[in-house]
């Protein structure tokens, strides 16, 4: 992940190795869920564990590559990646502690509606008919999961809700950031990502404990630090292969590949906690899901 040259003969393995890479990250978001809601069992506010494991992560990068802060300092672009990337690993990480995960994550994965319009609005590509009619079958798989059971609008109903939801704007805006940045060194970028999560989490962990909304983060503990230090060497894994495959895929490809997140959020959802699938959740699970599919569908270049 230190951005080597490709070598000449090998054009057609970078995409496939792109896509795997965010294979790997999908997973590792799909299931974080779990060991996020056993650091909340033992006091740590999704907030701090998220702000903490990105600072681990800060600390590895900074050390590894001494030359990524000054990197991010000369290069002013790069903070809108920062504020993206903090928002999304914020909200996300919250929003599956607190709520449903499968719900969450189809909020979140309303990305086709939202990287149509950034992808066409930073990048500059054609808004097609294809593109018009993914808008409107996200927008209708987002009106099937937020319909109350009883009566009412489609809104969203509670934190959970909004935290997705803007997590999946904030994660379509990160996505197309790293496509359109896709030439900075890789080092730089990854360092945006992370300090984003600190900056981000940090800070609203800071502001709602002085609220009193949050209470401040246990005794430091064996029993939390270790999995805390594992989980940050697994985000550090997974969003070095995200900056890695998205920098190198079309915007909307890389949305259809991280749609694996929904499999393993759903699988490890009903196997490890008490989720329950209901056919509303399938049928505008499936219509969000359809709509990122045909993202596939619209010709262009897989990399720079």
């Amino acid at each position: 992940m230190t951005g080597a040259p490709q070598q000449a003969g090998e054009p057609s393995a970078v995409p496939l190795l792109a896509v795997f890479a965010l294979m790997l990250n999908a997973f590792v978001w799909g299931v974080s869920w779990w060991p996020f809601r056993q650091l909340q069992s033992f006091g740590l506010h999704p907030l701090w564990a998220t702000a903490l494991i990105y600072g681990l992560a800060v600390a590895v990068i900074a050390l590894r590559w001494p030359q990524a802060p000054g990197q991010l300092l000369r290069t002013p672009v790069l903070w809108v990646l920062v504020l993206a990337s903090g928002t999304t690993n914020a909200a996300f990480n919250w929003a599956v502690t607190i709520g449903d995960v499968v719900r969450v994550v189809l909020l979140f994965y309303l990305m086709p509606l939202w990287t149509v319009l950034l992808a066409r609005l930073l990048l500059h590509e054609r808004l097609t008919r294809w593109a018009l009619f993914r808008v409107l079958l996200a927008l209708a798989g987002a009106a099937i999961v937020l319909k109350p059971t009883g009566a009412g609008w489609p809104l969203p109903s509670g934190l959970a809700d909004f935290l997705g939801i803007a997590g999946g704007f904030s994660f379509a805006l990160n996505n197309v950031m790293l496509r359109r940045e896709s030439r900075r060194p890789p080092e730089g970028r990854a360092l945006a990502m992370f300090l984003g999560g600190v900056l981000v989490a940090g800070g609203l962990a800071l502001a709602l404990t002085a609220a009193g909304g949050v209470a401040w983060p246990p005794t430091p503990e064996p029993s939390w630090l270790l999995p805390l230090a594992m989980l940050s060497l697994a985000f550090l894994a997974a969003n070095l292969a995200l900056q890695y495959g998205a920098s190198r895929l079309r915007a909307n490809v890389t949305s259809v590949v991280m749609l694996t997140e929904i499999v393993f959020a759903s699988v490890s959802a009903v196997l490890l906690g008490d989720q329950v699938l209901s056919p509303q959740m399938l049928v505008g699970g499936a219509c969000i899901l359809a709509a990122a599919l045909l993202s596939a569908l619209e010709p262009g270049p897989s990399h720079p």
